[in-house]
């Protein structure tokens, strides 16, 4: 098979891609490295700089390759900056999504695996969140997926492109050989952030808000590692290439930890002090998100194996102590 990896050259598409390449299929990785980085891409995988929103240069991918499958990360995602600056977050990733699946449906591609996020369940009051949960996006990053969403649907209603949505929570850790693994410029996850001030490349750690309805009172997340989050993408992939119904399923591991249970782990892991600060909400944040993974678990067979706080730490500090510049050794 050929299959399309756009965004394949960020955090999360690059360890699909990796997986991928280990397959007998061709990949094709589009990324326009405005936060990936092509020394990510896996060979034999074919990298191409672009964007998903060149309509002609994917019209002319499409015609070469002859697509039978595309997964789709490409797109904007730090919630602080959705709220300053939602356009970009709707041009991006609302109007890319829609160049894509203009192309497909162009081509008769008929299969897409989505990244989508829980930013679309908003503030839950609910302890775990079923795919069937309340959706209230309280952030222009949490709105955008969830147009994109409901794009998807509508164009499997109308043309018959089956898709699997990938709702996932909190991404974390490195690939376990060590090759590949998180660099964001500038960073906004909390595990690589905090992983700085043991480096040396941050004195502390501001904490926004310790006022939350938790235990401690700082914001709770489920967190995935992304290896396990990979797999989760190759069993969608064979669930829809098996010819059954399109979905949505839930990627965590169905357990949260505080901000501040984060940095305290990390101390124990590197032996670090880490000085914390606190301060104000940041706007858009939710209290607390947690996954139910009961879905697909049941219908794909999918268990994370790797995601316990402890591994996702380790394999997150071996890739920053590795390669303490990330991608620009």
């Amino acid at each position: 098979m050929n299959i399309l990896v756009v965004g394949g050259a960020g955090y999360i598409g690059s360890h699909v891609v990796k997986q991928l390449a280990d397959t007998e299929h061709q990949i094709v990785v589009l990324d326009n490295l405005q936060t990936g980085h092509e020394q990510a891409v896996t060979k034999p995988a074919t990298f191409i700089h672009g964007d998903v929103r060149d309509k002609s240069l994917l019209r002319k991918l499409f015609a070469e390759y002859s697509f039978d499958v595309v997964f789709h990360f490409a797109a904007n995602s730090s919630v602080e900056e959705s709220m300053k600056d939602p356009l970009l977050y709707f041009n991006n990733n609302v109007s890319g999504l829609i160049t894509l699946l203009e192309i497909m449906n162009e081509f008769s591609v008929k299969t897409i695996i989505f990244s989508s996020t829980a930013a679309v369940y908003g503030d839950s009051s609910e302890s775990v969140i079923m795919e069937n949960s309340e959706v209230t996006p309280k952030n222009p990053y949490g709105e955008s997926k969830y147009m994109m969403e409901k794009i998807i649907q509508w164009c499997h209603t109308a043309y018959g492109i089956n898709y699997v949505v990938l709702r996932y929570f909190n991404v974390a850790g490195a690939d376990l050989t060590g090759l590949i693994g998180e660099d964001h410029r500038p960073e906004t996850h909390l595990i690589p952030i905090v992983l700085e001030v043991p480096m040396g490349k941050r004195d502390a750690i501001t904490i926004f808000g310790n006022d939350y309805d938790t235990n401690d009172g700082t914001t709770v997340r489920d967190y995935v590692h992304v290896v396990d989050l990979a797999d989760a993408h190759l069993s969608a992939m064979a669930y829809l290439l098996e010819g059954n119904e399109s979905t949505i399923f839930n990627v965590g591991s169905s357990v949260g930890f505080s901000t501040l249970e984060i940095i305290q782990k990390i101390e124990e892991q590197t032996k670090k002090t880490i000085p914390i600060n606190y301060g104000e909400r940041r706007k858009g944040d939710p209290h607390s998100l947690i996954a139910s993974s009961e879905k697909i678990k049941d219908v794909l067979g999918w268990t994370p194996l790797h995601t316990d706080l402890d591994s996702i730490i380790e394999s997150a500090w071996s890739w920053h102590l590795n390669h303490p510049n990330g991608y620009e050794e």
